[in-house]
């Protein structure tokens, strides 16, 4: 029987913890460091690779809280620059370390949908592009349900319609 000398038992690898960093953190974590160099993927990018994927799937009709700030995100995505950055993507937040990534988003349903089974969908999807294009491994995909988008009336001159009898004198 052999024991392990000192000197086997601290040539192990030893493992360090990244600290997650948000995207209003340092821009840049790394991904890939090979001999011929290093790739490193923005936390905006990965946000934006998980606010697509997220839209993608049918059933969600927006991505972020209530209305007034959805109303807002959107105006500023048309304002040139100021739909970029990381801070602007309505609804996504990402925490990316060096080999994972921790997704948040903020969602509004159509209405009818199965929240569940869109949640399922929306999760396995941003789960796979994620992973897909930035090699990061996602550990979690949180989603919150913020508002249901309600159908609009079919014809908006009904609810202006006053009735012949009124119901009370």
């Amino acid at each position: 029987m052999t024991t392990p000398t000192s000197a086997s038992a601290s040539s192990a690898p030893t493992s360090t913890v990244a600290t997650p960093t948000t995207t209003m953190g340092s821009p840049a974590r790394l991904a890939d460091d090979t001999a011929q160099g290093k790739t490193t993927i923005a936390a905006s990018v990965v946000q934006k690779i998980a606010g697509i994927a997220a839209r993608e799937i049918s059933g969600v009709y927006a991505m972020g809280g209530g209305g007034m700030s959805r109303a807002f995100g959107a105006i500023r995505e048309r304002i040139p620059g100021g739909g970029t950055g990381a801070a602007n993507i309505a609804g996504v937040q990402v925490e990316v370390g060096e080999k994972q990534a921790a997704v948040d988003l903020d969602i509004v349903v159509e209405y009818g949908a199965s929240i569940v089974d869109l949640a399922r969908a929306v999760r396995r999807n941003v789960i796979s592009a994620v992973e897909r294009m930035t090699g990061l491994e996602v550990i979690e995909v949180n989603i919150a349900v913020n508002d249901i988008q309600l159908p609009e009336a079919e014809d908006s001159t009904e609810a202006l319609v006053v009735p012949a009898h009124p119901r009370v004198e």
